[in-house]
């Protein structure tokens, strides 16, 4: 009953912050991009600060030192929760997020989430939708921003491995950009599809960039999906 209470009470902040903060971010739309991508992470913090007060869950991250300072990069990234689709913002400045167009189309979820310049894909046509991924995908790499995408299309289950698309390796392949892997076990405390939260820490891993120049998209994908699968039974066991 106490981690309902505590559930129902993030639930609350959370509706209210974000019905908020999305008419704030519609109203930063004529601001640059960079401007608008601080007042996300600003956004962000606080959510998850308020998380953790009510609901118990922290975070702890290894492998910052991973990620390039002087370039971009496709980052690949476990899928368990809801919680990654807000930490990666954090850690991964001014990122391009590749996503369903439907999310777009949520009321006040998604006009914030516009305001971060996605990459909104219709997963209906898989032609048209590798298209837009390496056509936007390349302009924002380019651009200097990281291309975030989750590789299994579809939050997983804690100890599951999900079925790895190569549509990030691809896309890493045909630009020349690393990709950097990214493990974490959020869905211990925040699960999919579950109202309760349950206290703990959540562990993530960024790992070291993977060299797309020679290889082939299924030599990425091969070498992406074992270091994720095999960091993750490390966290699980910690």
């Amino acid at each position: 009953m106490n981690l309902f209470i505590r559930s129902f009470l993030f639930f609350i902040y959370s509706t209210i912050s974000i019905v908020l903060y999305s008419l704030v971010c519609v109203a930063s739309w004529v601001l640059p991009l960079r401007f608008r991508h601080a007042l996300i992470r600003v956004f962000i913090r606080a959510y998850l600060h308020v998380l953790k007060t009510t609901c118990g869950i922290s975070y702890e991250v290894e492998g910052l030192e991973n990620i390039p300072k002087d370039r971009a990069a496709v980052v690949l990234s476990k899928h368990q929760s809801t919680w990654e689709t807000f930490f990666l913002p954090l850690v991964f400045h001014d990122p391009a997020v590749i996503i369903k167009r439907e999310l777009l189309w949520i009321p006040f979820f998604g006009w914030g989430l516009a305001t971060s310049d996605p990459i909104s894909i219709n997963r209906k046509s898989k032609s048209s939708a590798m298209k837009q991924i390496f056509k936007k995908g390349k302009a924002c790499l380019d651009k200097g921003r990281y291309v975030v995408i989750f590789p299994e299309g579809t939050r997983v289950p804690p100890g599951q491995a999900g079925h790895y698309r190569l549509g990030g390796p691809r896309l890493a392949r045909e630009t020349g950009y690393p990709i950097i892997p990214v493990a974490h076990n959020a869905g211990r405390c925040w699960p999919r599809r579950k109202f309760t939260k349950i206290p703990g820490t959540v562990r993530v891993v960024i790992g070291r960039p993977i060299e797309s120049t020679g290889r082939t998209p299924e030599e990425l994908l091969e070498l992406t999906k074992s270091w994720i699968e095999e960091t993750m039974r490390r966290i699980d066991k910690a």
